[in-house]
């Protein structure tokens, strides 16, 4: 089947995601037939560089081989088991590795489906663990400004941008939104002063406090430094309130360290959520691991205390053996490789600053800003990269990549050549 024909009965049957439907006519959805390393294939034989990671899953690019076969091999022995009175050695495994990751300080793993479920769970787990403990009054949420957490009711509750937020508002619950820090604006102690006025105000009615690590994905790959973490922290255990770092995005290698948060050195916050890159791409699973303290706030004989939460694949066997294969690769010494790749998109992409504005990065993840971009940017970008064999997807007037992690000096080059010849066609 050609390109145009899967693209028409992908229009008329699929209900695309993030995706204004009545555009798909000027905006032809790619109809993908197969994946190699970075590379994604079309049915015409046409390929194009995953240069987002297909939503910065894909840490090794498509079909990797080890964790390939890391899935058929827990294929052939145990597919799925509910993890409600049951357990499996790929989910044990898994939650000991990663709580290993935290020195033990986040020693409970619990299972969910995707990113969002993973915020829904933490909120909860926030709220209902202060409930047990009798502060009952703890059940207000913290929030930055342009933030982005997911899409659900409770994750959307949480979330900053407005064309997620703004058509679904009467159904959301009411959150404090608090100025968020911008290196581009330097303004990380005028944040931290707005967050402690709150904290002040209301700490007795507020459970938790919900961030980003480091980097505001959704808002444009907004970046800020590690002080400021450090300085939340200190805030957040000061005033008796929980602290969530959604690692979602910027989890699994993608800042120069496993966690985003090992660049603080400060203590570890309540909540650490992971998703996406956890599986390399591969399967969905979504992990919050939390603490002791959190942990043994549900510890009783009563039902009611306890956690009763489910998704019909938490833990999905596949997943963990997927998520196992990953860290496998971490444990390898993938790090040290990833800082080496992230030099050369550092190298590739230096001569751009004097054309655009805020040239950023930090570890895998490097953007930047388009000053008077034109009307439809981010589309037109998207669009016109096509023809220069790269997926992209622009945030607003902010081009950023989150390749895998496959980068050589000819790819970076290659990288930094395909998105400088781009964005001479847009402002041609």
């Amino acid at each position: 089947m050609t390109a145009p024909d899967l693209a028409q009965r992908s229009r008329a049957a699929v209900w695309h995601p993030c995706t204004q439907m009545a555009r798909l006519a000027n905006v032809p959805p790619l109809p993908i037939a197969r994946g190699e390393g970075p590379w994604l294939i079309d049915t015409d034989g046409r390929r194009y560089f995953d240069a987002n990671s297909s939503w910065w899953v894909n840490l090794f690019g498509h079909s990797d081989r080890a964790l390939h076969d890391a899935i058929k091999q827990q294929l052939d022995t145990l597919p799925h088991v509910m993890l409600a009175g049951c357990t499996h050695e790929p989910a044990v495994r898994l939650a000991e590795r990663l709580s290993a990751r935290t020195g033990g300080a986040l020693g409970h793993v619990f299972f969910g489906s995707d990113g969002a479920s993973a915020v829904e769970i933490a909120l909860k787990q926030s709220f209902h663990s202060w409930k047990n403990r009798g502060q009952a009054d703890k059940r207000e949420f913290v929030c930055l400004q342009n933030s982005y957490h997911g899409e659900t009711l409770g994750a959307l509750s949480v979330t900053d941008v407005q064309v997620f937020r703004d058509a679904y508002d009467p159904l959301l619950m009411r959150a404090h939104i608090v100025a968020s820090p911008d290196a581009r604006r330097g303004n990380e102690a005028e944040a931290l002063a707005a967050m402690r006025a709150l904290l002040t105000e209301r700490h007795a009615q507020i459970a938790c406090v919900i961030v980003e690590p480091l980097i505001q994905g959704a808002a444009g790959m907004v970046m800020y430094s590690p002080e400021y973490l450090r300085g939340l922290r200190a805030l957040t255990r000061e005033f008796g309130v929980h602290l969530i770092a959604d690692e979602i995005a910027v989890g699994c290698g993608r800042t120069g360290t496993f966690f985003a948060w090992e660049h603080t050195g400060a203590d570890w916050p309540d909540f650490i959520l992971l998703s996406k890159g956890i599986t390399g791409g591969t399967m969905a699973l979504s992990l919050v691991l939390t603490t002791d303290d959190v942990f043994a706030a549900f510890w009783s004989d009563d039902v009611t205390r306890g956690f009763l939460h489910s998704h019909s694949y938490t833990g999905n066997p596949l997943a963990c053996a997927a998520a196992n294969a990953v860290l496998d690769r971490f444990d390898a010494g993938l790090l040290d490789d990833t800082r080496a790749q992230a030099d050369r998109l550092t190298r590739a992409f230096a001569p751009l600053a004097g054309r655009v504005t805020h040239l950023r990065q930090r570890g895998m993840i490097l953007a930047f800003d388009v000053p008077n971009a034109p009307a439809r940017f981010a589309e037109t970008f998207h669009l016109k990269a096509r023809a220069h064999e790269l997926l992209i997807r622009p945030i607003g007037s902010t081009v950023y990549l989150m390749p895998p992690y496959l980068i050589d000096d000819t790819t970076a080059a290659f990288l930094a050549q395909a998105v400088t010849a781009t964005l001479n066609d847009v402002l041609a």
